[in-house]
């Protein structure tokens, strides 16, 4: 009798285990760097330019075989906040971090040439990598600021930065802290805008690129509600409740030529929306109360730090208090009966730190046990930092998420009509193969 109930628990342990959709892609007790030689990495480690137990990465970016990894330079020992490994590297599980573009574009404290703290990232399909270098050190009340908040543009074919761009003093205040980024993709190439949320000074930066300029625009719904700033990840109780507006995903182009930027800040569940129309218009930032947008809260226990949205208007968002990777479809309204929840792991996705989607249509997530780090201490004799990946489609089968029709508010006589960039003859040379198959081509 006990050895047939020691089968059907292992029946069922394992069929739990093989409903996780993600898969394990990459895994590190600590992090690793290319140093160029070992005499170079031991240097690092007696002078402390290296301390493993100190590097956390926090997000990343795929584009090709590259996945860009972010490590901000909390403490002291970090060798290159922007990195990356290949995406195919099949001879180790652990692959160790290359700097990017270089070690020397990774100089801390070097303002005009090098990056200080980098968090997010975005590539996009003009093979341009957003960079911001929020230029600080530190976290906490132990932050300084080397260098000035400035965006940082890579063009992806040549690994050569194309722009820099310092943040006019009117777009940041005393408590500024900007922590991630969406890029918007218009008609062409050069009609591209960023948007980046300040999380601590409650306020959305826009970035023109054509016009080389940004400007501010605050509102109430960047800021924190102040009945969910208590968090529980990891068996840790902890207050983050200052948090505003983090969480960003842009929608595909509409019928109006314009995206929705949907966000929401840390310190909250519940979920707000803007049109593009109104970003893009600098002339908009003291009269546009009313052109932002409030949807209804998401389920309890859903704080939230990064969603994406896919062409076909999917939606991934992580679940920080759940260990979880939740999805809605924009097709439906945003309830939490529409929502679900694709994977969780209370091992593997103790916070899922980071989502984004490739160009082949594949999930990725990070998790790094960031409470764990801050509020405690890492067992670096554990596994603590993933990256997970799974094609969309199998991520959201069988949930409310899996719409098999296009969005109605992307529809136009009953096809999909998506806005695309107007891509060059010249700028399609350069493009990798991948970017031209995902977004349809027009020769000028």
């Amino acid at each position: 009798m006990k050895f047939c109930f020691a089968l059907v628990l292992l029946a069922l342990v394992g069929s739990a285990r093989s409903a996780y959709r993600l898969q394990e892609k990459f895994a590190w007790r600590s992090m690793d760097y290319a140093f160029p030689d070992d005499f170079s990495r031991q240097n690092a480690l007696q002078s402390r330019a290296y301390v493993p137990e100190n590097n956390l990465p926090v997000a990343i970016e795929v584009w090709g075989n590259k996945i860009f990894v972010s490590v901000p330079r909390w403490r002291e020992g970090i060798p290159a906040t922007l990195n990356y490994i290949r995406a195919d590297d099949a001879f180790t599980k652990s692959p160790r971090l290359t700097p990017y573009p270089s070690w020397q574009g990774n100089e801390l404290g070097n303002c005009a040439n090098g990056l200080t703290t980098v968090y997010r990232m975005k590539a996009d399909a003009c093979g341009r990598l957003w960079v911001l270098d929020t230029g600080t050190y530190g976290i906490g009340n132990t932050t300084t600021n080397p260098c000035p908040y400035a965006i940082n543009v890579f063009d992806l074919n040549t690994d050569r930065r194309v722009r820099r761009y310092e943040f006019r003093p009117e777009d940041t205040n005393a408590n500024t802290f900007i922590a991630n980024i969406a890029v918007d993709i218009g008609t062409t190439c050069d009609d591209t805008y960023a948007y980046f949320s300040d999380e601590l000074g409650y306020g959305l930066v826009a970035y023109s690129w054509e016009e080389n300029r940004s400007w501010r625009f605050e509102h109430s719904y960047f800021m924190p509600d102040p009945l969910l700033g208590d968090f529980n990840v990891a068996g840790l109780n902890f207050q983050w409740g200052a948090e505003g507006i983090f969480g960003m995903a842009l929608s595909p182009i509409k019928n109006d030529g314009f995206r929705t930027l949907f966000f929401s800040p840390l310190a909250s569940n519940r979920e707000f929306a803007v049109s593009t129309r109104i970003l893009r218009d600098s002339s908009r930032t003291e009269d546009s109360y009313h052109d932002f947008t409030v949807l209804e809260s998401r389920a309890a226990n859903s704080h939230l730090t990064s969603k994406v949205m896919s062409d076909d208007g999917l939606m991934f968002f992580n679940l920080i208090d759940q260990n979880a990777i939740g999805c809605w479809h924009s097709s439906l309204p945003y309830k939490p009966e529409n929502h679900a929840v694709v994977d969780r792991d209370d091992v593997g996705l103790v916070f899922p730190s980071d989502v984004k989607i490739d160009a082949n249509r594949n999930l990725w997530v990070m998790s790094d046990r960031m409470p764990v780090f801050l509020e405690a201490d890492l067992d670096f004799n554990d596994v603590n930092f993933r990256i997970y990946t799974a094609p969309v489609d199998e991520m959201v089968r069988g949930t409310v998420c899996d719409v098999q029709t296009a969005p109605s508010n992307y529809l136009q006589g009953g096809k999909q009509k998506l806005f695309r960039p107007r891509f060059s003859q010249n700028l399609r040379q350069k493009l990798p193969w991948w970017a031209t198959k995902a977004y349809q081509v027009y020769e000028n």
